[in-house]
């Protein structure tokens, strides 16, 4: 009998590991990659180019799980949005491939494995670590009560920053709130473009965004939040001493950005969402460039 089951129950599980494994947007990795790339700028930027090997496994590992608990709490609290709105409908408990309850579980792992995660970091980072689990809980709920969540998001995405720098030194100095900063208005920007995507659906559903705050005058109000990263860029060139290696690679960026500006020109959906998921190499093309710098600079010469 058992042989019996075994052949049907196995598809079933997997089937619904894979639902789990969308719950979580393992199959979308441009989350990760937009979290990511500001915790290496930071662990590299406090390691002075050789950051410690264990601090880089487990903020790589606690990037992937608290962007999968946040991707499974935002859907659980949409659950009964996503089904009128183009782009998540399809989303597994929109779509009733996950039960609530089962997300709940599954966030509730997450949150656990987290914790286990943090547990090995040292007292000033374990600290902000309950900043940025606040964060992380808070953001789904702050887009229904003011205009400009992607603020709060970008505060979640880049408190991984002043965790590196506490972690790899046992404090936060300026450039490490100058790297927050830098990394809170560029998630701003990229998020700007994202919900430009699903504007049209959330004024009907009452969702609120940095899209419908800006309305007509959005890539404009884009363009000068780029200026402004790209000036916070050179200051954290100009404090950490940086070589050029890394300025050629914020001019790089630069180029990218008004490209952006161009592929989101018309406002139409595919446009603006493909300038989303662009940002990703300007994260990668900043790190890049540290990177660089140390390679041929090691002793910040």
């Amino acid at each position: 009998m058992n042989k019996l089951l075994a052949p049907n129950f196995a598809p079933e599980l997997i089937g619904q590991l894979r639902n789990y494994g969308k719950l979580m947007r393992i199959d979308k990795p441009i989350g990760i990659w937009l979290l990511l790339w500001p915790t290496l700028w930071s662990l590299w930027l406090a390691g002075d180019g050789t950051p410690d090997q264990g601090l880089f496994v487990v903020f790589v590992l606690g990037v992937i799980v608290m962007r999968s608990a946040g991707c499974v709490l935002n859907d659980y609290v949409d659950r009964k949005i996503d089904p009128y709105v183009e782009r998540t409908r399809t989303r597994p408990i929109a779509s009733g491939a996950v039960a609530p309850l089962e997300a709940l579980v599954l966030f509730a792992a997450l949150s656990l494995i987290a914790v286990g995660l943090a547990s090995m970091l040292n007292r000033p980072a374990q600290l902000l670590a309950i900043v940025a689990a606040s964060l992380t809980i808070a953001y789904p709920f702050v887009k229904r009560f003011v205009s400009i969540p992607q603020f709060v998001l970008g505060a979640a995405f880049g408190w991984a920053v002043p965790m590196a720098f506490a972690a790899q030194t046992g404090e936060t100095p300026e450039l490490a709130w100058l790297v927050f900063g830098t990394a809170m208005i560029w998630a701003v920007i990229y998020d700007t473009f994202y919900a430009m995507v699903d504007r049209e659906d959330d004024l009907k559903v009452g969702m609120k965004s940095t899209a419908i705050l800006f309305g007509e005058v959005d890539i404009f109000v884009i363009a000068g939040l780029q200026l402004v990263m790209l000036t916070a860029l050179v200051l954290i060139g100009y404090r950490a001493e940086l070589s050029v290696w890394y300025y050629f690679s914020v001019l790089i960026a630069a180029t990218m950005m008004a490209f952006h500006l161009w592929l989101a020109r018309d406002r139409q959906p595919a446009g603006c969402f493909e300038a989303f998921l662009h940002n990703h190499y300007i994260g990668m093309i900043v790190f890049i460039g540290i990177v660089l710098h140390y390679t041929f600079n090691p002793t910040g010469a």
